[in-house]
């Protein structure tokens, strides 16, 4: 997604949330390095940590739109009520929604998680260039 959408604008931010809400298996500064990783070839892909409403986030960055992937039709019914609760708070903010590749519309975090924690092999599930940062950490989680 982030390699499709970084096509579409001159630049684009990818925000990593601060999430009470969810136990991550990596630190927010662990979480964007992660994602440094699988982007430092594209020059228009910046990531920033973020707290609070994203469509504060966006109006911060001074970003017009935000971009979403989906996997299946439970992802879109949260996504659009997601997005139109953005809109509500400001008008101004867009959601585009693209599509996940074929190949990929069947996973998820927890696959992977689940998948990596117990040894299997998860090349081709995850970017190549943290696969094994993934593998480390869930396999030694003290690590």
């Amino acid at each position: 997604i982030i390699k499709r959408a970084s096509k579409l604008f001159d630049r684009l931010i990818v925000g990593v949330l601060h999430n009470d809400a969810k136990r991550a298996i990596f630190s927010m500064e662990e979480r964007v390095e992660l994602i440094r990783k699988c982007t430092a070839n594209i020059e228009n892909v910046e990531v920033a940590m973020f707290d609070g409403l994203l469509v504060d986030f966006v109006k911060k960055n001074n970003a017009a739109a935000i971009v979403k992937g989906l996997r299946a039709v439970s992802d879109y019914e949260y996504e659009l009520q997601m997005a139109m609760l953005n809109k509500h708070i400001d008008r101004e903010v867009e959601t585009i929604f693209l599509m996940a590749d074929i190949q990929n519309s069947f996973l998820s975090s927890s696959i992977v998680k689940d998948l990596a924690k117990h040894g299997g092999d998860i090349t081709g599930l995850v970017p190549e260039e943290i696969k094994d940062d993934i593998t480390v950490k869930l396999r030694n989680p003290l690590h």
